[in-house]
């Protein structure tokens, strides 16, 4: 993945991601930390998380507000949308991650792989100015192991 260096000026973002069960339960499992600039775009954001949990960044995504029931969003921005497929939201290419997460607090549910469905959810933690000499995205926290994005994951980790 591609790293650079945050402009002066620049905010970083530090998004909190955790991977859920179906129903949004995040008791025990695991979850990232990570610092991305303000510019990034969504699309750049899907790919850090993939990455941080070491999956394979090969399939569709989107990010929804509603994290239960994310086909019930109001607020959706998915990369169908770029890709010339139906969407009744806004694409991930062109949507910067401070006009999504402009909030502490703020959360989406982060969807990937519609087929799999691995449920990610994410939280605005902090903002910050740019750390001396340091490249993004990067990933500030990790805590648990992640499941294998192919194969037969643990049964307990989706009946929690």
């Amino acid at each position: 993945m591609k790293k650079s260096k945050a402009k002066p000026d620049e905010k970083i973002c530090l998004i909190k991601v955790i991977l859920s069960d179906w129903s949004g339960n995040v008791r025990g499992h695991p979850y990232r930390i990570i610092a991305v600039p303000e510019r990034f775009t969504l699309y750049r954001l899907a790919e850090t998380i993939v990455d941080s949990f070491g999956f394979y960044f090969d399939h569709p995504f989107g990010f929804y507000d509603n994290i239960r029931q994310w086909n019930k969003s109001k607020e959706g921005y998915e990369l169908f949308a770029d890709i010339g497929e139906e969407s009744e939201f806004k694409g991930v290419e062109r949507t910067k991650v401070n006009h999504v997460f402009h909030e502490i607090k703020k959360k989406m549910l982060f969807l990937f792989d519609y087929g799999d469905e691995w449920h990610f959810i994410l939280e605005l933690k902090g903002i910050e100015s740019p750390r001396e000499n340091s490249k993004y995205p990067f990933v500030v926290e990790s805590v648990g192991d992640a499941p294998p994005q192919y194969g037969e994951p643990e049964e307990e980790f989706y009946l929690n």
